[in-house]
């Protein structure tokens, strides 16, 4: 098999676990698969820069940078030493770091002198805790036998947009990884950064929430990869989340809509975008955990598998907040939701979850709470006149939802679902379905919010 392999930042937080990474490669690489590794950056490195990136674009502070410089080489020495048991290849390792840890204290302390952080700067610092990782991750292949060569992901052939932050990666990206690294496959395993890739202009930009797993997507789909599997430090994608409900289960299969259902509405294990190049190839998505690699963990696929228990999973988005825009000027108004919609993409705010009374007199909003007072304002703004009644809000709610393919076109779905709610005394202050039917989404209080999705979880027997 061809398969992609992406490992996150607890799968190779430290020395232990990057050894214990390459020596799972390299077994899969023995067993006659041809492999490329997409990987993180060490545990808490990212977060590392970023906050020390924005302190010192503040305070000036050189003596921060230079301190903050000395523990991150220290971290990625300790792990090389750990990692790689070879002294030229940790030698070699060693020299390549210390290039990229002095390119990176110059960047950090001319953000103290300039006193700003560009979109630009940011994906340049935060870069390069991949950078660090893969040369250490490559070089712990390269120890145990193993041909391997470190990318970052420009070098292997990403190329975006210029939205810093955020970038989209352009169609060349495909030919150009297919190019560069399909001639390596037969005897290396080509460690490429995740997360990152660069411009037309060579510039660095990073891929946005959820990048490594986009990389290992586009990589997957350039290469012509039987499966891209996902190395998380979970068995899989689970029935909801085990913080909640300790019974929670992995499910064996689900497909490309419903993890990304999921993923949009609080599932962590991946999100939506990063799989899109995978869903159009249509590349099987494995997700896995590095700890207990015989587990088989989740097949995401394309078809949609309707099975006996139509709900595959309950699931909860925190820290958000409702809207709810009220008048009875509203009624039979044309334009009023185009307008509203309107001033909210203006002032940056993203919609979650959207519910209007066939009265027109009322529309419900959630939002996510960071963007509430730029929504609340915006409304406001926009409506000046009698049309718009009242802007209310409230804080103290989350989403949750019911999410499965079997749900698509069976009745009594959404009865089950509010009926145990009722019979739970959890009251429900706005629904939301879609036509696809694959999703029953709904507004609660925060303080029942857990005991909604226990009661659904325990509903629907998910805990099997």
């Amino acid at each position: 098999m061809r398969i992609v392999m992406k490992f996150g930042g607890t799968s190779v937080e430290n020395g232990e676990k990057i050894r214990h990474v390459a020596e799972l490669v390299r077994q899969y690489h023995i067993d006659g698969n041809e492999l490329v590794a997409v990987t993180s950056a060490l545990g808490g490195v990212t977060d590392g820069l970023l906050g020390t990136a924005k302190e010192v674009s503040k305070n000036g502070k050189v003596t921060q940078v230079k301190e903050f410089i000395t523990d991150l080489s220290k971290k990625h020495y300790d792990a090389i030493n750990v990692a790689i048991d070879d002294d030229d290849i940790r030698s070699e390792c060693i020299e390549v770091i210390d290039s990229r840890v002095d390119e990176l204290e110059k960047a950090l302390i001319g953000i103290c002198y300039l006193g700003e952080l560009t979109n630009r700067s940011i994906d340049y610092i935060s870069s390069y805790g991949e950078r660090l990782a893969a040369p250490i991750v490559s070089g712990s292949i390269r120890s145990l036998g193993t041909l391997s060569k470190a990318f970052t992901g420009g070098e292997a052939g990403i190329v975006t947009d210029s939205n810093y932050g955020d970038a989209k990666p352009l169609e060349d990206s495909y030919s150009q990884v297919h190019e560069r690294l399909c001639p390596l496959l037969r005897d290396h395993i080509p460690v490429v950064t995740g997360f990152i890739a660069q411009n037309k202009q060579d510039i660095i930009t990073t891929l946005g929430r959820g990048g490594s797993d986009f990389s290992a997507s586009i990589i997957g789909a350039s290469i012509g990869a039987d499966e891209i599997w996902l190395w998380k430090e979970v068995h899989g994608i689970l029935t909801t989340d085990p913080k909640i409900v300790p019974e929670a289960s992995p499910i064996p299969q689900i497909s490309y809509i419903e993890a990304m259902e999921l993923s949009y509405f609080g599932a962590k294990v991946l999100h939506p975008r990063t799989i899109e190049p995978a869903i159009r190839h249509k590349i099987p998505v494995r997700v896995k955990n590095t700890f207990e690699p015989d587990f088989p963990g989740t097949l995401i696929v394309a078809e949609q598998q309707q099975i006996q228990d139509v709900v595959k999973a309950v699931t909860l988005i925190n820290k958000v907040a409702l809207i709810n825009i009220c008048g009875a000027g509203m009624v039979g108004t044309i334009g009023t939701a185009a307008r509203v919609f309107s001033a909210l993409a203006n002032a940056g705010v993203n919609i979650i979850m959207i519910s209007q009374g066939s009265s027109e007199a009322n529309m419900s909003l959630v939002v996510n709470e960071d963007h509430l007072e730029a929504a609340v304002a915006a409304v406001r703004s926009e409506f000046t006149t009698n049309v718009v009644g009242d802007v209310a809000y409230d804080r103290d709610v989350c989403v949750v939802a019911v999410v499965g393919a079997g749900m698509d076109g069976i009745p009594g779905v959404a009865g089950k679902v509010f009926n145990s709610l009722g019979k739970a005394g959890i009251n429900i202050i706005m629904i939301s379905q879609g036509s696809s039917q694959h999703n029953i989404s709904f507004v609660v209080s925060s303080k029942e919010s857990l005991d909604a999705v226990r009661t659904l979880h325990k509903e629907f027997e998910l805990e099997k």
